[in-house]
């Protein structure tokens, strides 16, 4: 029987990530979606050969001929969508990043613990799919000895034009207290390094109001324009990350990981050094057979098929990069280093 999956909000990411993935997945159909508006889900159902478009997601979720679904919308909807697809026994794939702040993240993680039979994957972060395993090898082993330092940078200039118009992304009561890649880079940090144990941050909003393409008005601009969050690991090492969409010419974009023997230089695009120190560097080449590549959607249906634990992304871990943000976040507001309790 094949398994039936739902969409629940179609964006950019959604058409060009997703609906392939799923499609290519053996014995898949897509069954219906629900999107903003039954004329854009129907636009959607025409592209793609999808079955069914549903007036609203409580009408998909109600329909016995959903097994699963796909959460394809904002931040803002994460929690209350998954919680209801969970408790209508629909397994669950959903966008990241995870949730508005953590206390939602916590509701959806235990809504997944509460219905232990049904899978709930988050999308992950896609950036090392090549060499993260890899790295954490390498540090698991000590290639790099004892890890002191760790310096995350993610500069560009997509909001340095004060006339480019209002994203969600800038948009708190869209995107919650997620600022920029800031969330999407603990999820990597973690992977590699382990956990955050405290953080103090702070952030600036260069251009206070940005025009809303949808509405044409002005809106204020409630997400950081630059973001620089330093902290400890659990593990010791100090980590620093510095986040900014006005920041243009960077050409240092990546993670830097600094060690008592050695270095590692990553960059966006995901290629990378080790050096010794006093010694030269030289490329990092994935250890055979764990360069998968994007394979999330192919890992979700195995996951409701088989039965294979999730790994990229659960929602445990999902939780454990939204302490962070939320953390962080407290931070920037009380001016505060805030201490990270799991």
């Amino acid at each position: 029987m094949p398994l039936r999956i739902g969409l629940i909000g179609a964006g950019a990411n959604t058409r060009t990530q997703h609906i392939p993935g799923l499609l290519r997945a053996p014995d898949v159909v897509l069954a219906g979606v629900a999107n903003r508006s039954i004329e854009s889900g129907q636009r959607i159902a025409d592209e793609f050969g999808i079955a069914r478009v549903f007036d609203s997601v409580e009408a998909l979720l109600a329909d016995p001929g959903i097994d699963a679904v796909c959460i394809g919308t904002w931040p803002y909807k994460h929690r209350e969508y998954s919680v209801k697809a969970l408790e209508a026994g629909k397994h669950v794939l959903c966008e990241a990043r995870m949730a508005m702040d953590l206390a939602e993240a916590e509701d959806m993680l235990a809504a997944s613990e509460r219905n232990p039979g049904l899978v709930a994957q988050l999308v992950p972060a896609p950036f090392d799919f090549k060499l993260g395993p890899t790295i954490t090898r390498l540090i698991e082993e000590g290639a790099l000895g004892e890890v002191r330092e760790v310096a995350v940078n993610v500069l560009n200039a997509s909001a340095l034009d004060p006339a480019v118009p209002l994203h969600w992304r800038q948009r708190a009561d869209y995107s919650g207290k997620n600022v920029m890649m800031f969330g999407i880079f603990v999820e990597v940090i973690h992977r590699w390094l382990g956990d955050h144990a405290d953080v103090t941050a702070s952030g600036d909003i260069f251009v206070k109001e940005r025009l809303d393409a949808e509405t044409g008005k002005l809106l204020p601009v409630t997400v950081p324009d630059t973001y620089i969050v330093t902290g400890h690991l659990e593990r010791g090492a100090r980590i620093t990350h510095h986040f900014s969409s006005v920041a243009a010419g960077a050409d240092s974009n990546g993670v830097t990981v600094f060690g008592t023997k050695a270095t590692i230089r990553w960059k966006m695009g995901d290629s990378a050094v080790i050096q010794p120190h006093g010694g030269e560097a030289t490329p990092i080449v994935a250890d055979p057979g764990t360069d998968r590549g994007w394979k999330v959607e192919e890992d979700f249906v195995a996951s409701v098929r088989d039965g294979a634990p999730v790994r990229l992304t659960s929602f445990a871990d999902g939780v454990r990069y939204m302490r962070v943000i939320d953390a962080a976040h407290e931070s920037a507001a009380t001016g505060r280093r805030v201490v990270i309790r799991s």
